[in-house]
């Protein structure tokens, strides 16, 4: 057993002795949220350079599943809803139920597949069951082979996620990627108990104590970082007339129904690194970039003005401590306000590295943390209402335009029961109003972006895979930074064998 499995053996351990047998507000406030026209699972769709070994591929599994008991596990309410849902193990758990064949429409190629994922996409999970499930996926043109795999969002977010999928689906050697003699584990128990009315009470106003603490003390967190950096205050004083004038609706910004569509564009690791190096910010400013400037032209492409406009995006932000071998969501949000009609594509990179800086320093996400927990002061029944009430609320004016993740993936190459790792595109939950969201992860030496839409709102999506495509080559040539030798402006989007 390896040192990162040994972690996850340990988290889990501690989680049977009780220590973490609840839902956390946050990890209930995406079943709340969620509905036919919202369905709140991260996914990821995986191309191998074979088709995946069906049997072998589930014995895989099997053998790692007492690593992750959660994954045995369905959410059980509390009574009369008095307080956050808990986790009990499946009785009827069948391993069948959760690993599927798929078999590609002819001609089997990334078309096709990008049709088959957003289908699969749409569906919402069924709670009866333990939330996760993969698609093993059958005949794909030039002998490839894939996979789609989907957790909701109650169970982990995107750190803990892709860490399970990458480290214990998947292996660093091809050897070590197969089968593994099965964990011993002690027997299966229930991991809590249906709890009782007074034990539900008291952990409501537990829950609500802990988040009044929460928003104290991250009160006074922002204050003291405020405080240390004065000159983070007036850059984002500075911003507040652009942020205060930017609630305005996008073409893709229009209440959503339940289909999905699902499609990925894929761009050259070291050409962004070295965007970085000759100009400013980090990857995920260049990558942030290169979206913003694909949407101004979207948004043109509409028939709509960039002029004086921006775009209100959301950043997930990782507030884990381990390298997400502990499951539930453990992220704050960072907002950021960025211009469109910035036309130098070098001047549009300045522009966003210096917003995003502003929000970090300033401590955005922190506030948007003591926003959350201050929500977490009311009764977890009364915050179930409340997070239903927000995904049927039309406002006005959205809060937001876009959610935008960037997901920690793995640089070396990757193996599944012998079959090599081609290249892999994770998926945001999309709904409300946001008609597209975007997630990027690395692999190896490629960004593989993915881009998950409303399939009303915003079906032309392959529009904006091809602006991202564009609007990166266009940020190369402003940087000056060439393709490798041998290769074209156009990215592979299909993986290199």
């Amino acid at each position: 057993m390896s040192e990162w499995q040994r972690r996850v053996r340990s988290e889990y351990d501690d989680q049977r002795a009780g220590v973490t047998d609840r839902l956390s507000g946050l990890d209930a406030s995406f079943l709340s949220l969620e509905c036919k026209e919202i369905p709140l699972h991260m996914a990821g769709v995986f191309i191998f350079d074979r088709p995946l070994q069906f049997d072998s591929f589930v014995r895989r599994i099997e053998s790692q599943l007492p690593l992750i008991p959660r994954y045995r596990q369905i959410v059980v309410p509390s009574p009369f809803n008095l307080g956050y849902p808990t986790w009990e193990d499946d009785p009827n758990f069948d391993i069948a139920r959760h690993i599927l064949r798929v078999r590609l429409d002819a001609p089997g190629g990334e078309a096709e597949l990008e049709a088959l994922s957003g289908r699969i996409l749409s569906e919402v999970m069924d709670r009866g069951r333990p939330l996760w499930d993969i698609r093993v996926v059958s005949g794909l043109r030039d002998g490839r082979g894939a996979m789609i795999i989907r957790i909701h969002h109650a169970m982990a977010d995107g750190i803990a996620g892709a860490a399970l999928v990458l480290r214990l689906i998947l292996d660093t050697t091809r050897a070590g990627s197969y089968p593994v003699r099965k964990i011993r584990t002690p027997a299966q128990h229930q991991l809590c108990h249906k709890p009782s009315v007074p034990v539900d009470i008291a952990s409501g106003i537990q829950s609500s104590l802990g988040h009044l603490i929460d928003a104290v003390s991250g009160a006074f967190s922002v204050g003291e970082k405020v405080l240390h950096e004065p000159g983070a205050l007036i850059d984002a004083v500075g911003l507040l007339p652009e942020a205060l004038g930017a609630f305005e609706r996008l073409p893709f910004n229009r209440a959503c129904g339940g289909d999905r569509k699902f499609c990925w564009v894929e761009f050259d690791f070291s050409r962004a690194q070295a965007i970085r190096e000759a100009s400013v910010g980090s990857i995920n400013d260049v990558i942030l970039t290169v979206l913003t400037r694909a949407i101004a032209q979207y948004v043109h492409r509409h028939g709509e003005t960039i002029a004086r406009r921006f775009i209100r995006v959301v950043c997930p932000v990782n507030l884990r401590h381990d390298s997400g071998e502990s499951m539930g969501n453990r992220l704050a949000f960072m907002p950021v306000v960025l211009p469109l009609d910035i036309e130098d594509p070098v001047r549009m990179l300045r522009a966003v590295a210096f917003r995003t800086a502003a929000m970090k320093r300033v401590g955005a996400a922190d506030l948007l943390s003591v926003v959350a927990s201050s929500f977490g002061v009311a009764p977890p029944p009364f915050q179930a209402l409340l997070w239903r009430g927000i995904a049927n609320l039309m406002l006005p004016v959205p809060a937001l335009n876009l959610v935008f993740t960037n997901v920690p993936a793995n640089a070396e190459p990757l193996y599944c029961v012998g079959r090599r790792l081609l290249t892999w595109f994770p998926q945001v939950p999309t709904g409300y109003e946001l008609g597209i969201n975007c997630a990027v992860t690395r692999y190896c030496n490629k960004l593989c972006c993915g881009l998950i839409a409303d399939a009303h709102v915003a079906p032309d999506v392959e529009l904006m895979r091809d602006l991202l495509r564009a609007s990166f080559e266009e940020l190369c040539v402003a940087a000056g930074v060439r393709a490798p030798e041998g290769r074209t402006g156009r990215e592979s989007t299909a993986g290199e064998s």
